[in-house]
């Protein structure tokens, strides 16, 4: 491989390097997990990586409790993710995802942004964030920012909405809602190896139920299993005002249906569709069973 890398150490020298270099080659690297594989397998000539690594402003690597939500800079590491405890009391969903992602080390600098605008089907931190809503923080080189919801932040296999001129700082997840008193949170991965693999099919749930045990609030989304990641609103609306540790088997198959209907599985070397779409209608139906003790 053979490029040249621009290491920036603040936000302003970040936005005067994209200006530069609007009418040239460049991709955005922090952790580079992603980027050094992609580049390996295709080459790109005449590039340049902007090395996001040493830019440490909050922006980018902090995270942001308010009474709104919680915002997570896009630098922030699944490590850091993986170890914080109020992401783990918060989003256990998002814990885990963080926590399933290859090994120790890569964990340490793989980046939560990384792995929402590589746009993988497969991703597991973005699989979680799906299921959250969460929207994803956008910065322009004049310095300004939007959000996106993340739901629309994909447009297709390793493609966003992102243009030239932009990039992303942040992601922000919304608060529970205020009558929420128990949580069922979780995220399902399964894959052809026990570590070190991307995901043949993965499921992630993060479901808000009030006081008397009613489902009020649901967030569904499956990996792994269409060209994007897919938030299934009609499996998770499907729930609201039934009692979770009440579901049926019944109303646990048909949830797990609404679910399928928003797969649009391939055959590829990990797994067939047939496969994929069996084990997600399993692992779907399983979750009332496997969270039932361990709501918060």
């Amino acid at each position: 491989m053979d490029f040249n890398i621009i290491t920036p150490v603040t936000v302003k020298e970040l936005l005067g390097t994209m200006k530069k270099f609007q009418k040239k080659k460049f991709r955005f690297g922090a952790g580079c997990t992603d980027l050094l594989m992609e580049l390996k397998r295709n080459p790109e000539e005449n590039l340049t990586v902007i090395n996001l690594s040493r830019v440490k402003d909050p922006l980018f690597t902090g995270i942001k409790k308010s009474a709104a939500g919680f915002r997570f800079g896009a630098m922030l590491t699944a490590h850091k993710i993986m170890v914080n405890e109020e992401i783990r009391n918060n989003f256990k969903v998002l814990h885990e995802a963080a926590e399933s992602l290859a090994s120790t080390q890569i964990r340490q600098v793989a980046t939560v942004g990384g792995n929402v605008c590589t746009a993988s089907p497969s991703g597991d931190m973005a699989c979680a964030l799906v299921a959250l809503e969460a929207d994803c923080e956008i910065l322009g080189i004049t310095g300004k920012k939007g959000m996106v919801p993340i739901t629309g932040f994909f447009t297709g296999v390793r493609k966003t909405v992102l243009k030239k001129n932009e990039l992303l700082c942040g992601i922000f997840v919304p608060a529970k809602n205020k009558k929420s008193k128990n949580i069922y949170s979780g995220f399902v991965k399964i894959g052809t190896r026990q570590s070190m693999e991307c995901s043949v099919v993965s499921l992630a749930y993060h479901i808000q139920a009030d006081a008397g045990g009613k489902i009020i609030h649901a967030g569904v989304a499956i990996g792994s299993s269409a060209p994007t990641i897919r938030f299934a609103e009609d499996a998770a609306h499907y729930l609201v005002g039934k009692k979770f540790e009440n579901i049926s088997v019944n109303e646990r198959k048909e949830f797990a249906a609404r679910v399928l209907t928003y797969a649009t599985p391939i055959d590829d070397l990990r797994a067939t569709a047939w496969y994929r779409k069996e084990v997600l209608f399993n692992i779907s139906k399983a979750i009332f069973e496997n969270d039932a003790k361990n709501s918060r």
